[in-house]
């Protein structure tokens, strides 16, 4: 495994009952921590409320494909690491998943170790960088600050900072993905529900008002920094 403390953890999308046993199985015999799903919308939830270092998707499913899965989450900012599985030889579909935003490739059949040393080599890679999930928490700290997500509370030191319900629910979105850069149409999805109104331009109303409750230079942000071109991040050691 990695020189890490912790073990990494493995979100995979498969339809196969049989492989997802399979590879949990081996994959948690390696030192690797394993979910396997089986749609996308329970690998959507487990995204949005965990933090995890590879995502596996099965290319070839019924409904949206893995292609078009990769493709949707790399348009709304998820950064997390995708390596694609599928059962089509042509060199070309590997081309397509690599374009679509995955970071590896591998066809079915495979051999079990095979995918084990890949998810390690993607994992050494995201050590590298100095980035890794964290686990959700019911309290984030972050500089001076407590953000309480049960108590719906933010404190610097022992001074209580009000926030409304929606700067509540965005900066719990922003929070729960740190170091992770977000589009706003994500952080609409992630705090508000996908079918909420919410534009653009209130997004960046209420990042604004964020900024003044806990930036020092709210024109110079350390913790929510803007990402031009896709949105915004939350940065938990609040480098500038």
């Amino acid at each position: 495994m990695t020189a890490s403390t912790t073990p990494a953890r493995i979100l995979i999308l498969d339809d196969d009952a049989e492989l997802r046993s399979m590879l949990a199985r081996y994959l948690g015999g390696q030192g690797f921590e394993v979910r396997c799903v089986a749609n996308a919308p329970e690998m959507q939830r487990l995204l949005d409320r965990e933090g995890w270092d590879v995502l596996v998707l099965d290319v070839m499913m019924p409904g949206e494909d893995g292609l078009s899965l990769c493709r949707r989450l790399r348009a709304t900012g998820e950064t997390i690491p995708i390596l694609m599985l599928t059962a089509r030889g042509d060199p070309v579909d590997r081309i397509v998943g690599l374009e679509m935003g995955a970071d590896d490739y591998l066809p079915k059949p495979f051999n079990p170790r095979e995918l084990s040393a890949r998810l390690q080599a993607m994992v050494r890679r995201q050590a590298m960088t100095g980035v890794r999930p964290v686990a959700k928490a019911d309290v984030c700290r972050f500089g001076p600050f407590a953000f309480d997500m049960s108590a719906r509370s933010l404190h610097r030191a022992d001074v209580y900072l009000p926030l409304t319900s929606g700067e509540f629910a965005l900066l719990q979105a922003l929070v729960s993905h740190p170091n992770r850069p977000l589009g706003r149409d994500r952080l609409i999805e992630l705090a508000y529900g996908r079918d909420h109104e919410a534009t653009d331009r209130s997004i960046d109303v209420q990042i604004m008002r964020l900024r003044r409750l806990i930036e020092d230079q709210p024109a110079q942000p350390r913790y929510i920094q803007t990402v031009w071109g896709i949105g915004y991040q939350f940065c938990p050691a609040g480098e500038p």
